[in-house]
């Protein structure tokens, strides 16, 4: 026992304080936004808008985001990763606050959108910090260090929220999720002002390749589109399918979820460090985890038994716990040949951009079809995403 809890505490080794504090933020700020998972069921059972009419307000969350996304790369390659993080984390939490004023269908799109345009300025510019404070033999475990700091706030944020919903009311979620996001910014001032810092591994490219001319990466970008346009069916018509087909209430759903957050944090790290020292390339790897969350949803149609949530939920976990590290450390190893921030920025547009569609489409499929063709429909995509995966293996060969 005492060996296995050694060589759990090793994976950890070798990180720079940095790192650390930058999960540390990550951590505080993820716990907070426990809006995110529930808003689907606010927007229908609180503010009693259709499934229609919350697709629309999740298409305008996707549209802040990619804007906020390809702004904080263009702001970061400008003003540098700390401004871009410092007010970002600020203004989101203002927001945050007065979003829970808006009732409104199109304030409320407005509001989403400013939001999301807001705080996700903040995810190029945190990538890029994490690749300035890491050194070059530690990149991966450094954006795992950075997922398992998310996803530990995601395991406390929905349980806590249910609790609030139950003996609160939503409301308190958006205070909580506004306070979070100043506390962050207070942190992140006081440990990782660059003047007070060191970077490990400065990366200066006197002529940046234009990402337009990197044709890997573009069909890396397809892949991620695609696979983030499912993946981001768990934030939307999953909660709604536990709830709806299985009568799980907010807070059996904000431990399902839960569960999942605390499964990434426990096992994460000895899993990519093992994966780290295995033959298999980056990209087969992000196949690999595609491939998984594709089976997550294909098991929900097999059986109506509840306990399938759980076994497709762990699937989903370790497909996840699989694909965003390597596919993180993909872009982190291409981005060395262009301008960082537009790479990270790419990379977060990839995952914005499915916002846009896959909430929409997702609760438009459910609306006219249901849950189970709408699974059926999201597996044969998953499987796209696989194919295209399997298309950047064999160009990055011929490479």
């Amino acid at each position: 026992m005492n060996k296995l809890i050694k060589n759990y505490v090793d994976t950890f080794r070798g990180l720079s304080p940095e790192v650390w504090w930058l999960s540390l933020i990550t951590l505080i700020n993820r716990a907070g936004t426990m809006v995110i998972p529930f808003l689907s069921l606010y927007l229908t059972k609180s503010l009693n808008f259709s499934l229609k009419d919350v697709g629309w307000i999740l298409t305008c969350f996707g549209l802040g985001s990619v804007i906020g996304s390809w702004l904080g790369g263009k702001l970061t390659d400008k003003i540098g990763y700390f401004k871009v993080m410092k007010y970002s984390l600020f203004l989101t939490g203002i927001l945050f606050v007065a979003l829970q004023y808006i009732t409104s269908f199109y304030g409320f799109c407005l509001g989403i959108f400013l939001v999301m345009l807001v705080a996700d300025t903040f995810r190029p510019a945190m990538f890029v910090a994490l690749n300035a404070y890491s050194k070059p033999e530690n990149k991966t475990r450094s954006v795992t260090l950075i997922r398992l700091a998310i996803n530990l706030g995601f395991s406390a944020g929905p349980a806590v929220g249910g609790l609030i919903i139950t003996y609160l009311s939503y409301n308190g979620l958006f205070w909580v999720d506004g306070i979070t996001c100043l506390l962050a910014t207070i942190l992140l001032v006081k440990v990782l002002n660059p003047k007070k810092t060191k970077e490990l591994d400065v990366i200066v490219n006197e002529n940046p390749i234009s990402i337009k001319k990197d044709a890997a990466f573009w069909v890396f970008f397809i892949a991620m589109f695609l696979y983030g346009f499912v993946f981001l069916q768990y934030f939307s018509t999953i909660p709604l399918y536990y709830k709806d087909a299985h009568f799980l209430s907010e807070f059996e759903i904000g431990l399902l979820m839960g569960m999942n957050g605390f499964i990434i944090f426990v096992l994460e790290m000895p899993l990519i460090k093992w994966l780290e020292s295995s033959k298999y390339s980056t990209a087969f790897l992000i196949l690999v985890g595609i491939f998984l969350v594709a089976l997550s949803f294909f098991v929900l149609n097999l059986t109506s038994w509840t306990g399938i949530l759980v076994i497709g939920m762990l699937i989903m976990t370790i497909g996840e716990m699989i694909a965003f590290p390597f596919s993180n450390k993909f872009v982190i190893d291409r981005a060395k040949k262009g301008k960082q921030g537009e790479y990270m920025a790419w990379y977060s547009i990839a995952f914005s951009a499915a916002h846009i569609f896959g909430h929409n489409s997702g609760m438009q499929l459910v609306d006219a079809l249901g849950f189970d063709r709408t699974w059926t429909i999201i597996t044969a995509l998953s499987f796209v995403s696989v194919f295209v995966t399997y298309l950047l293996i064999r160009k990055l060969k011929r490479e």
